[in-house]
């Protein structure tokens, strides 16, 4: 049985938020118990109970939230941009500047700025109130993670070149690299205190290392990639995710791995975030909601239900148009009515409406007046080309189906499943 509690009985009890409308990217949680989650569907969700309040802005998936206290929170994702939600008052401000997506936000400890990783190469550290940016250059592939220490003098970051580096901020310069690793870094959590950093990596590779870069302990378990960290600190307990669907949570007092569960059957664990008394842990991957589960619990409850999104059956059920568009299209589109709050607007009816018209979904500023009409050749020359090169400035993922047997197929299936009304 799934439960949906509101937050504010949340402890020691397992339950789901659900109303997005694509995977949960990130979480954040404020001290007060309510919880913000960044979806791929573009927008951002904030839970004090199970119904949340939207906050639209975004123009690509919205990567990662982190609050700036309890009446502000920070988002960033693909369109390159950070926003800030007065959560109040409902104004927004946006932070552009970065030439790609941004991955991590890390809040300054006296609140009065923020930095940013992005796979642009570069860090952005943003004034809040008005001030210009200024950007770190020294790694030599995207940042993925950012942690200042604590007394904000200091920043940590870690990237797909495998390295974690410290920036004196006063001097705006590198001082020093302290993990080179072989592969490239996914998460970090620094406790700065205690005297040590967590990253996980590509490789699968999980450690904690001191502030110079020393092993301090291993807890690798051969599963790849590392994809998702949180840490609650009362408790002492770092959580970790990985692609094949693991959270293990490790006690770093003792630095035994005390849970190591298998949160869904498919997809990965993108999302981690304790609740405040550090009881339950909060997880986002592949389905539209964010579970939570007691920690102590963690071996007995229920994972993920990913076998409900279609998308995910099994491959070998489907033909290989149904195929192929589950594992295309499925995650922005639906064959519905409306979008059910995915990243890109309902396809049913495409054939021979323009692209760009659907009323109701804000379109990216190169599909106003557009005069493409979608037929099965211009669909197919769509991912012959790649959205990238046939809709220049197009939200869409770039991808491309290289077989024309694969183009065609979905193409077969989409125009039966819209003319039948069959939907997901």
């Amino acid at each position: 049985l799934m439960l949906a509690l509101p937050v504010q009985t949340q402890a020691q009890e397992f339950f789901t938020l659900k109303g997005h409308g694509g995977p949960i990217m990130d979480i954040a949680v404020a001290p007060s118990g309510t919880i913000a989650t960044a979806s791929f569907d573009y927008s951002v969700g904030t839970w004090s109970g199970v119904e949340p309040t939207w906050h639209e802005g975004h123009r690509a998936a919205a990567n990662v939230v982190a609050w700036l206290d309890e009446g502000r929170l920070l988002s960033a994702g693909d369109d390159f941009a950070a926003i800030l939600w007065n959560l109040g008052g409902g104004s927004t401000e946006r932070f552009e500047g970065h030439q790609g997506k941004i991955t991590d936000i890390a809040v300054a400890p006296d609140g009065m700025s923020f930095a940013t990783a992005s796979w642009d190469g570069t860090i952005g550290l943003w004034p809040i109130g008005g001030d210009q940016p200024v950007f770190l250059h020294g790694h030599s592939s995207g940042v993925n993670a950012v942690a200042f220490g604590t007394e904000g003098n200091l920043l940590y970051s870690a990237s797909i070149d495998g390295t974690i580096r410290v920036w004196n901020l006063t001097e705006q310069r590198e001082l020093k690299q302290i993990v080179r690793h072989g592969f490239g870094i996914n998460r970090m959590i620094l406790n700065e205190d205690a005297g040590w950093i967590a990253y996980g990596a590509v490789d699968g590779v999980t450690r904690l290392v001191d502030l110079e870069g020393n092993e301090l302990a291993d807890y690798t378990l051969e599963r790849r990639p590392i994809l998702a960290m949180a840490y609650h600190a009362l408790s002492s307990l770092l959580a970790v995710g990985d692609g094949e669907g693991f959270i293990m949570v490790v006690d770093a007092s003792s630095g035994r791995i005390v849970r190591d569960f298998r949160a869904t059957s498919r997809g990965p664990i993108w999302a981690l975030a304790f609740s405040p008394d550090g009881q339950n842990i909060h997880a986002g991957g592949l389905d539209n909601a964010m579970y939570s589960w007691p920690v102590e619990a963690l071996d007995t409850v229920e994972q993920m239900d990913s076998g409900t999104r279609s998308f995910l059956r099994d491959p070998e059920t489907m033909d290989n148009g149904e195929r192929q568009f589950m594992r295309k299209c499925s995650i922005c589109h639906t064959l519905t009515e409306d979008s059910a709050r995915r990243a890109g607007p309902t396809l049913r009816g495409i054939f021979g409406r323009r692209a760009g018209s659907l009323p109701g979904y804000s379109y990216s500023s190169t599909l106003d007046g557009s005069d493409i009409v979608w037929s099965p050749k211009t669909i197919n020359a769509l991912f012959d080309e790649g959205p990238d090169h046939y809709i220049p400035g197009s939200k869409m993922p770039m991808q491309r189906i290289a077989k024309a047997d694969d183009r065609r197929d979905p193409i077969d299936y989409l125009r039966k499943a819209t003319q039948s009304g069959d939907t997901e």
